[in-house]
């Protein structure tokens, strides 16, 4: 649903004079627009987030800017990335019902999107840092990344729905643009808008921009990135893309979203896992106050794979309608043997996708631009360096070694070695 009101960014006033036109969303606040409180709360890179009450209940809604909110206005940016970021909900919740929020209201030429308030839900990152444990997220973001990655592929339907999903998508230039220099380029050279802590890590910084292996490491994957069309992918999927409660799990902020390639989303999480783990020691009290929370986020990480590994998988052996790998030419007991031992290749190249991708992801939120919450509360710096200096090791291991683990438990082996 559109007006024809041209753009323009909102506050409180004005919002509230937007959703009173909209009967069900009025509805849903209960009351009249004096009645309404509205609050920006918005804390990302992008967007203006408003939290919306009324006397019948609440709601969220995220206004693109024309520029990235954390520069400004010298890096301008096309509002239609909302648009994108619509589809992407729809196709997640799809396929994925009750891990994405419920949309009640998208408005193109306002570049906005009505929501809903999920409460009391926080962001997974800040429970990262306080040390909570969430007994459902790592079933749940398993079952996000194996439903939406899997039945956006050529793996579960028509070719043409695919490139039908390859077109729609394919115009989200500048967001991917983004992630292209941000992870792939930015922290291996001097990039004017680069950050670390310094001077703790100058000579990391300069170890890296000479790492010749990493740096064509990490160009491959940027090469991968920007071929490899295999799904929909959300594209930020961090621990601040996620809202939780200890009952429920939820994935938002897919404005990053394209056809890309699968590895891309599962490394997210891992990465930003691994991130939580090397943080801990600057938010424990005393040393090894934090041990059994250190071992609760190694856990997450394999169940976040192996949960992903084994659900994408029994997709796939149901699946009938891909026209990769017809099924119908699977006929006999031989043909299943060589099929299943194709998903067995198919899912180790993933895995090795996944970590890769995962360890480009916690290098740039160390050397680059935007940062990561759990390093950054870290007051003192000195014991931050310590944090990252881990965290950049572990990254490291994982883009330059991702085909010599064995599985995920070797990772975490050596994770926890990197980290020791």
């Amino acid at each position: 649903m559109t007006t024809a009101t041209a753009y323009a960014a909102v506050d409180g006033a004005k919002l509230s004079s937007i959703l009173a036109t909209l009967p069900d969303v009025s509805a849903r606040l209960g009351g009249k627009p004096n009645d309404w409180r509205v609050r920006e709360v918005g804390d990302g890179n992008l967007n203006l987030v408003f939290i919306v009450e009324g006397p019948a209940g609440g709601l969220v809604v995220k206004q693109a800017l024309p520029y990235v909110r954390l520069v400004g206005e010298s890096w301008p940016l096309p509002l239609e990335r909302s648009w994108y970021e619509y589809n992407a909900l729809v196709e997640q919740s799809r396929y994925a019902p009750g891990l994405t929020p419920e949309i009640f209201h998208f408005d193109r030429e306002q570049a906005m999107i009505v929501m809903e308030y999920l409460s009391p839900h926080i962001i997974m990152r800040k429970g990262l840092i306080r040390g909570i444990e969430y007994p459902r997220f790592a079933a749940d973001i398993a079952e996000f990344l194996a439903q939406t990655l899997f039945n956006t592929s050529a793996l579960a339907g028509p070719a043409a729905d695919h490139k039908r999903r390859v077109k729609l998508f394919a115009s989200n230039i500048e967001l991917c643009r983004i992630t292209e220099d941000l992870v792939f380029t930015d922290p291996y050279r001097e990039a004017p808008l680069n950050r670390w802590t310094s001077p703790q890590l100058d000579a990391d910084k300069r170890a890296f921009e000479n790492d010749s292996a990493l740096k064509v490491a990490a160009q491959a994957r940027k090469y991968q990135f920007l071929t490899a069309a295999q799904a929909l992918i959300h594209g930020d999927l961090h621990t601040g893309s996620i809202m939780l409660t200890s009952e429920d799990t939820r994935v938002i902020d897919p404005e990053f979203s394209f056809i890309g390639p699968m590895g891309f989303d599962v490394g997210a999480v891992i990465g930003n896992l691994f991130i939580a783990y090397c943080a801990q020691e600057g938010h424990e009290p005393s040393p090894g106050a934090r041990d059994a929370y250190r071992a609760w986020i190694l856990n997450q990480v394999a169940a976040v794979w192996n949960g992903f590994h084994d659900r994408f998988l029994a997709l796939w052996r149901q699946a009938k309608a891909g026209e990769a790998y017809v099924a119908s030419l699977i006929a006999s007991p031989q043909d299943e043997t060589a099929m299943e031992s194709e998903r067995m290749r198919f899912m180790r190249t993933l895995f090795e996708d996944s970590l890769a991708f995962g360890g480009l992801k916690m290098i740039r939120r160390i050397l680059g631009l935007a940062h990561t919450e759990d390093l950054e509360s870290i007051a003192d710096p000195d014991r931050r360096a310590i944090c990252e200096r881990k965290a950049l090791q572990i990254g490291r291991a994982l883009v330059l070694r991702a085909a010599a683990f064995r599985d995920i438990a070797d990772v975490i082996a050596a994770a926890k070695i990197l980290a020791a």
